[in-house]
C-alpha cells in the first residue's frame, strides 16, 4: 500500500507531508486545524451543509489530477493517504518583488500611531502581494462581508477554477450557482460571488505544475503489499482484498465517502476501533456499460454515479444538482448512499422507479436482488456480517418511458428531502402498461408504492384513474412528523405530486401529439 495507515502520507503546497499516529476516527478539519495549525479552514456546521470547511482534493488518475472540493469537517483524515491537498493557505498571498518609484519624500502616509519619517523619492524594491484568480475575483467584486464563509467559497472556486477555466471551459452564472450550492453564505446575497465565479478566466491565469505535482505523487503510489491485519485504517485496493478483510473483520465500520459517518463523528462523538474504508478498491470505482444496464460500482462517487445516470436520461439533471451541494456530491458514494438506507436518501427512491438491483458480495459467493428487497426495517437491510454491497444496476431507459423525479425540501439547494417521488410510467394505447414509483421520507425505508402500482396497472391513463391512484398512494405510506414536514404535509404532498406528474404527461403527450403531426405534414 502506500502507506501505513496509521501514518498519513499526502502532497500540500508541493511538499509531501506525514503524519504519525492519528486516530481512525479523526476528521480532516481536525487535523488541519488543531495538528497542523492551518485555521484558516473554518469549522462551522461540523455536518458538510454550510462549506466553510471546504479544501480540495486532488487524485492522480490516468496520467492526470482531478480536483474535487471536499467538506473537511466530515471526511476521515485517513481517505486523503497518497493524495493532494489545498487549503486556503495553500493559494493564499505571495510576496512578489518590484521595482517601483516612490513619490517624493514627506508624501508617504504613516498608519495611526506608526513612528519613523516617510521613505526617500526614488526607485525602491517593495512586495506586492499576488492572488489566486478566485482570491482576486473575490475582492474586485466585493464578494466577502463577514468573511467566515470566505475561506470555503475561495477553496470550491479554486476547484472551478481548475476543472473548468484550466479545461478552457466558460463559468456560466448557472454553472456558478450550482457548483457553489453546497457553501453558505448569510451576507452578501450572493451576487457578488456568482461575479466573481464568472470573473476569474479574465484574470491573470493562476496554474498548478501538475507534472511536479505527479512526479511527488508517485513517491505515494502503492507498492504491491497488501493491507496491514493489524491496522485500525485499512484501505484495500481490490475487491478481492475488501471481502477478505470483511469476512476477517465483520465488525469494522465500513465508509465510503463518509457523508453519513462522519456526522456519528461529529454530532454523536462515536468513535471507531477499526475502519474499512472502500473507496479504494479498483473494481467498485468504475461504472460497466452493458446491452440493457449499467452497473455502478459501490465506490464511484454521487457526482460520477449521477453524471452516467443523466447521460441516459437527461431529465434527471435538475434532480440530480439537488442531491446535496457538490463538495458532498463530491465525496459521498453512490453505494453508501443506498447502503445507508436513510428513508429520506434521495438515490433510492430513483433507482427503485428505474427498477435498479444490487449485487451483494462475500468470500461465499455473490447474491442479487431488487434494490428495494435490500431494507428490512429503519436503517437495517438483510446483508451478512461478512457481506458488501458492491454493484447497483440500472436498466437502461426504454423508448416509451416517462420519467419524473420530485424532490420537495425547505431549501432548494442543498437540503434533505422531506417527500422525494419518482414516477417511471409508459403508455400503449392510452392505458397504463408498466409503471415504477419509489418513494422517500414517507416510510421507515425507501419503498415501492406497490399498492399504487398494482391499482395504475392497465388503467386507462385519464384525470379520474389519477385522482384515485392519489388517494391509494396517501392511504399506502404512513409518515411521521418531524422537524422538515408533519405527517399530514408529508401525505398531501406524496399525492399531489402524483397529480403533478399526470398533468405534465399530458404535456408531454401534446408534444409528442405535435411534433407527429409535423413530421406527417412534412412528409
Amino acid at each position: 500500500m502506500s502507506s501505513p495507515l496509521n501514518i498519513i502520507r499526502f502532497v500540500r503546497g508541493g511538499q509531501l507531508v506525514s503524519l504519525v499516529n492519528v486516530p481512525p476516527s479523526r476528521t480532516l478539519l481536525e487535523v488541519l486545524r488543531e495538528d497542523l495549525g492551518l485555521t484558516g479552514t473554518k469549522e462551522g456546521c461540523g455536518e458538510g451543509d454550510c462549506g466553510a470547511c471546504t479544501v480540495v482534493v486532488g487524485e492522480a488518475v490516468d496520467g492526470k489530477i482531478q480536483y474535487k472540493a471536499v467538506n473537511s469537517c466530515i471526511k476521515l483524515a485517513h481517505s486523503i493517504d497518497g493524495q493532494a491537498l489545498w487549503t486556503v493557505e495553500d493559494i493564499a498571498p505571495t510576496l512578489v518583488a518590484s521595482r517601483t518609484s516612490l513619490p517624493p519624500e514627506g508624501a508617504l502616509r504613516l498608519r495611526p500611531g506608526e513612528a519613523g519619517s516617510a521613505a526617500p523619492a526614488g526607485n525602491r524594491e517593495r512586495f506586492e502581494p499576488t492572488l489566486h484568480p478566485a482570491q482576486q475575483a473575490m475582492v474586485d467584486c466585493h464578494g466577502s462581508q463577514c468573511g467566515f464563509c470566505t475561506p470555503g467559497f475561495v477553496m470550491s472556486m479554486f476547484g472551478m477554477y481548475q476543472n473548468h477555466v484550466c479545461q478552457g471551459r466558460t463559468i456560466t452564472r448557472e454553472l456558478a450557482q450550482q457548483e457553489l450550492s453546497g457553501n453558505l453564505c448569510r451576507c452578501t446575497g450572493y451576487r457578488p460571488i456568482f461575479d466573481a465565479a464568472q470573473q476569474m478566466a479574465a484574470l491573470p491565469a493562476g496554474r498548478i505544475d501538475e507534472a511536479n505535482l505527479l512526479s511527488k505523487m508517485e513517491l505515494l503510489a502503492p507498492v504491491g503489499r497488501g493491507p496491514e491485519p493489524d491496522l485500525p485504517y485499512k484501505s484495500p485496493r481490490t475487491l478481492a482484498e475488501l471481502l477478505a478483510v470483511r469476512a476477517a473483520h465483520p465488525g469494522a465500520q465500513l465508509v465510503a465517502g463518509c457523508t453519513d459517518v462522519g456526522l456519528w463523528v461529529t454530532k454523536m462523538h462515536k468513535e471507531f476501533s477499526q475502519v474499512l474504508d472502500v473507496t479504494r478498491v479498483e473494481e467498485l470505482r468504475r461504472i460497466e456499460r452493458y446491452p440493457h444496464h449499467i452497473a455502478i460500482g459501490a465506490a464511484v462517487t454521487l457526482s460520477d454515479a449521477f453524471a452516467a445516470l443523466v447521460a441516459d436520461r437527461p431529465q434527471l439533471q435538475t434532480f440530480a444538482n439537488r442531491f446535496a451541494g457538490l463538495p458532498v456530491r463530491n465525496a459521498g458514494t453512490l453505494g453508501g448512499n443506498v447502503a445507508n438506507g436513510s428513508p429520506i436518501g434521495d438515490s433510492m427512491p430513483l433507482l427503485i422507479a428505474l427498477g435498479a438491483n444490487v449485487v451483494l458480495m462475500s468470500t461465499r459467493g455473490h447474491r442479487e436482488m431488487p434494490l428495494e428487497l435490500l431494507y428490512t426495517g429503519y436503517r437495517k437491510n438483510v446483508m451478512a456480517p461478512d457481506e458488501v454491497l458492491a454493484w447497483i444496476k440500472v436498466p437502461l431507459p426504454e423508448a416509451e418511458e416517462v420519467l419524473k423525479a420530485y424532490k420537495i425540501s425547505k431549501r432548494y439547494d442543498d437540503d434533505i428531502s422531506a417527500v422525494c417521488l419518482v414516477v417511471n410510467l409508459q403508455l400503449a394505447g392510452g392505458k397504463v402498461a408498466k409503471v415504477s414509483i419509489g418513494a422517500g421520507g414517507v416510510a421507515a425505508v425507501p419503498a415501492r408504492a406497490v399498492q399504487t402500482e398494482a391499482f395504475l396497472r392497465g388503467k386507462v391513463w385519464t384525470q379520474a384513474t389519477v385522482l384515485e391512484a392519489m388517494q391509494t398512494l396517501r392511504d399506502e405510506f404512513q409518515p411521521l412528523s418531524d422537524m422538515r414536514a408533519s405527517a399530514t404535509y408529508r401525505s398531501e404532498v406524496l399525492g399531489n405530486l402524483l397529480q403533478r406528474f399526470w398533468l405534465e404527461s399530458q404535456g408531454m403527450q401534446q408534444i409528442n401529439l405535435e411534433s407527429f403531426l409535423l413530421e406527417e405534414a412534412q412528409a
